[in-house]
């Protein structure tokens, strides 16, 4: 493994903590500033739109003025997002810091060209599983702490222990390398990416993959604490598992063909969803989240499926597409889902788990294209 891999996998480590922290119990969190389902699944939803808008100038960027410098500016914007949400005396300022921290997620079109870039010897799929496994490896301990903190405290405490924990990430992350912007340019009878029919159809199925796998996401919190009685406590035990699942999951099936990880990664969400609805106890629950690390292990591959259609100085530019679709998903999803809620909560894990079985149908109809 390169020096600055290491690196960034160290300072992934420790967002992965800060952010599993309080990313499971965000849902409550709103809640407790008296928004309904359908205002927490709107205001997730107009969060997933400022992911999405962020990616695609973000991944620009990185191929024109280089990829670290916009690593750093995120990591930065995360800190103090972080302090606004825990800082926030009322739901409007909360959704303010974030949506600050949404931005945040522009890092990952710069992020996973670094790490393709910083790879050595290791194939893209390989380095970019990796990174979300270092990253889900502290996502193990984040929501047990969170869980805990929580339980002792109260939410807001764990907003103001993450924002310690991302400023130790930060400080990390800048020592990372620089790198040398690629300055290829195309030669006659090349066609940009976008005008590629196999990246076009690509994109297509990534957008309803991703839409599949994060819709019985956003509201399982608020399900397992209103409708099955868990604690605080409780859920952070879940998304600790959740995270193990993914590390698990990401470094046994990262280094497969991209498509058949994805189509495991489907499957572990189908799992989550049929043993969330119809689990009664803490064990069957424990399971849902271990195969929710499927979730992961799916926005992993959509890069390295990606990757193989584009020139290298379109790297950054092409990755950005890819998290834009990722972040669209995240921003239709939880509004589908807290209609879903409102309508009746349990009926989201039955509507989830169809679209899973029809994400996967395309997922197999692409293997077999391809074979």
């Amino acid at each position: 493994m390169t020096r600055d891999l290491k690196i960034v996998a160290a300072a992934m480590l420790m967002w992965g903590f800060g952010e599993g922290m309080f990313f499971i119990f965000q849902p409550l969190y709103i809640q407790q500033f008296g928004a309904d389902p359908i205002m927490i699944g709107t205001i997730l939803g107009i969060n997933g739109f400022v992911m999405a808008a962020a990616q695609i100038p973000s991944g620009i960027l990185a191929d024109k003025i280089g990829r670290r410098p916009l690593m750093w500016f995120s990591w930065f914007s995360g800190v103090a997002a972080t302090w606004v949400m825990a800082l926030a005396p009322s739901l409007g300022y909360f959704v303010t810091g974030l949506f600050l921290y949404g931005l945040t997620s522009s890092v990952m079109a710069p992020l996973n060209s670094y790490v393709q870039e910083a790879r050595g010897s290791w194939s893209v799929g390989k380095a970019v599983s990796f990174m979300s496994a270092t990253y889900n490896i502290g996502g193990i301990l984040g929501p047990l702490v969170g869980g805990l903190v929580g339980e002792m405290f109260n939410l807001r405490m764990v907003y103001y222990v993450s924002a310690v924990i991302f400023t130790i990430s930060t400080l990390i992350v800048l020592f990372a390398g620089k790198q040398e912007k690629n300055h290829t340019k195309s030669t006659a009878g090349e066609i940009h990416f976008l005008r590629n029919k196999a990246f076009v159809g690509l994109m297509v199925i990534i957008l309803i993959v991703m839409f599949a796998v994060v819709l019985p996401q956003p509201l399982t919190a608020n399900f397992l604490q209103n409708q099955r009685g868990l604690s605080v406590n409780r859920i952070g035990q879940l998304g600790a598992l959740g995270a193990l699942g993914s590390v698990v999951l990401m470094l046994v099936f990262g280094h497969f063909r991209a498509d058949h990880a994805m189509l495991i990664g489907q499957v572990g969400v189908l799992l989550f969803a049929v043993l969330i609805w119809m689990g009664g106890g803490i064990f069957w629950y424990g399971a849902a989240y271990f195969f929710l690390g499927g979730y992961r292990l799916c926005r992993a591959m959509t890069l390295a499926l990606a990757r193989p259609l584009v020139r290298e100085f379109e790297v950054g530019f092409a990755f950005g597409v890819v998290e834009s679709l990722n972040s669209l998903a995240f921003m239709m999803a939880p509004v589908f889902a807290g209609w879903l809620y409102e309508w009746q909560p349990v009926m989201l894990y039955p509507i989830s788990a169809g679209l899973l079985v029809l994400a996967i149908i395309i997922n197999l109809f692409m293997i077999r294209k391809k074979c």
